[in-house]
């Protein structure tokens, strides 16, 4: 039986197409299989057609995977759409998000669109398609018409034999170097005496280590986990994970290296470690990037998501006289603000999220970890020359005593978002009330300041959740807050408020 409209709709998270692909998971049943990718395969054409004015005929179109072991399966449905509907094919084999999207800019390719079959750093029975076009990519009302145009199509079956192949991760490394050597100005050897570990999750960013770095004549033993498996048998690909981050710490520290990369699945993020076993995440990488962008775009504004920590608005304001925007979860939301802040006359060189996604407006706003790895590696190694550590460009970044996210459930709500949206417009009029300063402005849900911390109240991108953030400048301070807030959640009967006594 064919897979309805309203089963393909269920797909669309964000601005991304997501499901579960393979069998075995207790509770999960594969809802995004072989015929669902090559239905919105076409979806997607349609769209691609319209946007671009072209016939699908003459459209050309890169598709791409990380290491996932779904992704022949729906690589070859992808395909299968692909060539029955006459596009030009081109598969790209084993690839990084940020490079499906170089495939529409490299002169050499000139894609009018590229599909990147991934799910990030989710489970290993989990996958995904992402969609570019010359613009970046989709947005999520992209992916709904997308799905609502793939409903319309039925599973096409096409010739594989017209697919043409391309090593587009050599021609990525290849740009990649390139940035490097023009910047450090050093041959073509400049990361000779530079010792550097990866630590690629079984992911697709093994390539760093082999084709950038070690090209680039660094020592980069002592690197882990570079091969491709998408069972991820050593951790997650997630450099938000405990386990993820004290596996490139130890690896760093193990090997005495100069520094460490950690990259997830597809490598559209990434985190660092300095030789110390110094983590490089969340708050230090974005005041990382800023202040290895400070000095080229004076007084800009950096965007960020919404939990970012009040120290990192001091650092960036007070030590590199740049200006911090908080704006919403979610790195589209971030890349897109950026995007309006730039048009609008507002310097703006930097979006990033806590979660390691970051966006340069010099690297066409494409959220590409192996690029903010190449604007660390560059400073890492002009600091080494001049005796310098890289971890004094963040020296005087303060950070919170305490820190905690609790997720408290909507419960029984059919639309939970106005549920939601309820809970947060009396959230703040009692706050008010109570003389709690409010935080403004709050691009999302309500930001509370107290002497010693804040808290943040928000709405889940795409769960019936309110994620509450808390962070305190002394011991015992997260506690205090908590309580605080408690009070002025009391009645919300349909919001699960047990978890803040944990």
């Amino acid at each position: 039986m064919a897979i309805s409209e309203k089963n393909l709709l269920k797909l669309a998270n964000g601005s991304d197409v997501r499901g579960v692909s393979i069998e075995g998971v207790v509770d999960e049943p594969v809802t995004l299989n072989a015929e669902a990718a090559n239905r919105i395969t076409s979806g997607f054409l349609d769209f691609l057609s319209t946007k671009t004015g072209k016939k699908i005929k003459d459209l050309r179109v890169a598709v791409g995977h990380d290491s996932r072991i779904s992704a022949p399966m729906l690589k070859n449905a992808v395909l299968e759409a692909l060539t029955a509907a006459g596009a030009v094919t081109v598969d790209c084999g084993l690839a990084s998000t940020p490079s499906m999207f170089m495939s529409i800019v490299f002169p050499e390719t000139k894609m009018d669109g590229s599909i990147m079959i991934t799910a990030s750093h989710l489970p290993f029975n989990r996958n995904g398609l992402k969609f570019f076009t010359k613009d970046g990519g989709v947005e999520h009302e992209d992916i709904i018409a997308i799905l609502e145009a793939a409903a319309r199509f039925p599973e096409q079956k096409g010739d594989l034999t017209k697919v043409q192949k391309y090593n587009l991760i050599d021609r990525y490394c290849h740009h990649l170097r390139k940035k490097i050597r023009a910047a450090l100005n050093m041959g073509d050897t400049p990361l000779k005496g530079m010792h550097i570990v990866v630590d690629a999750g079984n992911g697709a960013g093994g390539f760093f280590a082999t084709q950038v770095l070690g090209r680039l004549s660094a020592d980069t033993s002592g690197s882990v986990f570079l091969e491709p498996d998408g069972h991820f048998p050593n951790h997650i690909p997630n450099p938000e994970n405990k386990q993820a981050m004290a596996a490139i710490q130890k690896a760093v520290l193990d090997a005495h290296a100069d520094l460490g990369f950690i990259f997830d699945t597809d490598v559209d993020r990434m985190s660092a470690v300095l030789k110390n076993g110094k983590e490089i995440s969340r708050n230090a990488l974005i005041a990382m990037m800023a202040a290895i962008l400070a000095p080229d775009y004076p007084g800009s504004t950096i965007i960020t998501d919404s939990v970012t920590s009040d120290e990192l608005t001091e650092f960036l304001q007070d030590e590199l006289g740049l200006k911090h925007l908080r704006y919403k979860r979610g790195y589209k939301n971030v890349i897109d603000e950026c995007i309006r802040q730039n048009k609008a006359g507002v310097v703006s060189p930097l979006a990033i999220e806590t979660s390691g996604h970051g966006a340069l407006s010099e690297n066409y706003y494409l959220d590409d970890g192996a690029y903010l790895a190449v604007k660390l590696l560059i400073a890492a190694t002009k600091a080494k020359a001049q005796g310098r550590d890289l971890g004094a460009l963040i020296k005087k970044l303060g950070e919170p005593v305490e820190s905690k996210e609790y997720r408290m459930k909507i419960m029984g709500e059919e639309d939970f978002r106005a549920y939601g949206q309820g809970v947060l417009e009396t959230f703040e009029q009692r706050a008010e009330k109570a003389g709690i300063r409010i935080a403004k402005p709050s691009y999302e849900g309500v930001r509370l300041v107290f002497p010693n911390g804040w808290a943040l109240l928000r709405m889940s991108l795409h769960d019936p959740q309110m994620p509450l953030n808390v962070e305190s400048r002394k011991r015992g301070g997260v506690a205090e807050i908590v309580k605080e807030v408690e009070k002025l959640l009391a009645g919300f009967t349909s919001l699960d408020t047990s978890v803040l006594c944990s």
